[in-house]
Order: C-alpha cells, then sequence, then structure tokens
C-alpha cells in the first residue's frame, strides 16, 4: 500500500460523503443544510470523536493529506454534541417546511496538546451529522462526516496527544 495516495474516506472505509479540512482548535463553523423538502419529521444528531493518527503525510501536487502510510493508534471519548454547554451545538431547523437546517461546529471539540510538526500523532476530530426520516415507509438514515485535522496554534499546548489524560490507546 506504501506509495499509493489514499483519501479520509478511503482509509476508514464507508461513504465518500466525507469533508476533510485542516483547522485550528479555536475554529468554528457553521454549515446550512438545504434538503428542498419538508423535513418536520426528521430526526437530527451531531456527535464527535477525536482519534490520533500515528503519522500524515501531503500529496506534493495537490497539498491534500494522504493517509496511506498512516494508522490509527488510539483515540479520545464519543462526545454527544448536545453535551457541549446549553445544547446550542444540537443542529437547529431554520425552516421545516422549505427544509433548511443549519449545524454548527463549536471551537474546542479537541483540547489537548497538539505536537507542532503536524505529521506526528494528528489528532482528527470526526464529527458525524446523521438525520432520519421517520416520515417514510422504512426509516432513513444518512451521515455525512467531517474530518477535522487539528493543527497546532499559538493558544494550544506544545506536546503529544498521546500522553494526555483523556488518551485511550488502540489495543488490537
Amino acid at each position: 500500500m506504501a506509495g499509493r495516495l489514499l483519501s479520509f474516506s478511503q482509509y476508514i472505509g464507508g461513504a465518500n460523503n466525507v469533508v476533510v479540512s485542516e483547522v485550528f482548535p479555536s475554529d468554528q463553523k457553521t454549515f446550512q443544510y438545504d434538503y428542498a423538502a419538508n423535513i418536520a419529521n426528521y430526526n437530527f444528531n451531531l456527535e464527535s470523536q477525536t482519534v490520533i493518527v500515528d503519522t500524515l503525510s501531503y500529496d506534493t501536487n495537490t497539498g491534500q493529506p494522504n493517509f496511506s502510510n498512516s494508522k490509527v493508534i488510539g483515540s479520545f471519548a464519543k462526545i454527544e454534541m448536545a453535551d457541549f454547554a446549553s445544547g446550542a451545538y444540537v443542529p437547529s431547523v431554520v425552516n421545516a417546511s422549505a427544509g433548511t437546517v443549519r449545524v454548527y461546529h463549536p471551537d474546542a471539540m479537541y483540547t489537548g496538546p497538539i505536537v507542532p510538526d503536524a505529521r506526528v500523532n494528528v489528532p482528527i476530530t470526526v464529527v458525524a451529522f446523521t438525520w432520519t426520516d421517520d416520515n417514510s415507509p422504512v426509516s432513513n438514515v444518512a451521515t455525512h462526516r467531517y474530518a477535522l485535522i487539528n493543527c497546532w496554534e499559538p493558544d494550544v499546548t506544545i506536546g503529544d496527544p498521546t500522553d494526555d489524560a483523556g488518551y485511550t490507546a488502540l489495543s488490537l
């Protein structure tokens, strides 16, 4: 497998509905989904979990992360986004009949230390936005995932994420 370029969705398997981006832990962003249908019977869930990848390289032509030689070595506990202060991070229905939903990604989803070179023991926070249409004859469930590669910034503690108290090593 060495020398082959793998995207994050190929690396972790599953559907191609994965958005990969590099972020600072202080970044926050709002996404808007337009379903163009009545979503009054939809249920929404937002959760995240940070995994640690041992090494990360980048394609020299595109600058995109290359996971062909990466291995998940551990993780931090899953976070139900409603557990953040006041539950304000649950997806917000703007207009049910028009099918408009806002999804807020807060800052500080990962709060541990980061190695400044961004290629060793890299924390990647995977955010899953799931919706269920309970009005269809069979419940339809779909999920979009965001893989957020956490980069060091001046307010972040310099250090190895695997030394953090909340880290759990992957045992196979």
